[in-house]
């Protein structure tokens, strides 16, 4: 899914938290909303906020806390919430932070794949290191508005890496020479987890490791 998907989403529930609103009618104990419309904006919030930003995140926990009552009060303050989130989406600030918190994990993962290689697993280190390009390709491409999932019998299942590779290419993301040693460098990772250990060295697993961090350098995620 795009960015642009998660948006519009957005806009939806924000939209049916004002539905919400508009059901709002006095009676004998106070001012209430419709019961069912604020159960279904309260619960889609929910999943929504969850399956975007997490549960450990303040979206959830505080829609979560502040969407119970179905008053005017809490479902204001539900639709504030999802407002802000609308907000980071679409400005680009939830990708960018994290592609930051991505960067860094990276290049914990590259030094572990080097310290492999200098002990002499040149094995695990490639196949490590050819673990880190995939998922930096999966944050370049949800960066550029490419979608990386594929829909298959109702169910969202990961794109594969030289899927990837090829729509960053011929969407102008990368050239063609960057794509061509991506290529290569996913070819030399599958070998390694295959176990076709005689078809590379370990210089192959060093170049490799270079070439990603420089085409991490290169393209940031951030």
């Amino acid at each position: 899914m795009r960015i642009e998907d998660f948006v519009r989403r957005a806009d939806d529930l924000i939209e049916l938290g004002n539905k919400a609103l508009a059901t709002e009618r006095k009676t004998d104990y106070g001012e209430y909303l419709d019961r069912s419309t604020f159960s279904e904006f309260r619960a889609a919030g929910l999943s929504f906020l969850r399956n975007t930003f997490g549960e450990a995140h303040p979206y959830f926990t505080d829609f979560n806390a502040v969407a119970q009552q179905n008053d005017r009060y809490n479902a204001e303050r539900g639709r504030g919430i999802l407002q802000a989130a609308r907000s980071e989406l679409a400005g680009g600030w939830f990708v960018a932070t994290r592609g930051l918190v991505s960067a860094e994990i990276f290049a914990n993962f590259i030094e572990m794949g080097e310290y492999l290689l200098a002990e002499g697993y040149k094995d695990a280190a490639a196949v490590m290191i050819g673990g880190v390009l995939e998922e930096h390709l999966r944050q370049l491409a949800l960066k550029n508005g490419i979608t990386t999932t594929l829909s298959r019998d109702g169910r969202e299942t990961p794109k594969r890496a030289d899927a990837l590779n090829a729509e960053l290419s011929t969407t102008g993301v990368i050239g063609k020479l960057e794509q061509k040693m991506i290529t290569a460098w996913l070819d030399l990772r599958n070998k390694a987890a295959h176990a076709k250990y005689r078809e590379y060295s370990v210089d192959h697993v060093s170049l490799m490791s270079q070439g990603v961090t420089q085409f991490m350098l290169q393209f940031p995620v951030r």
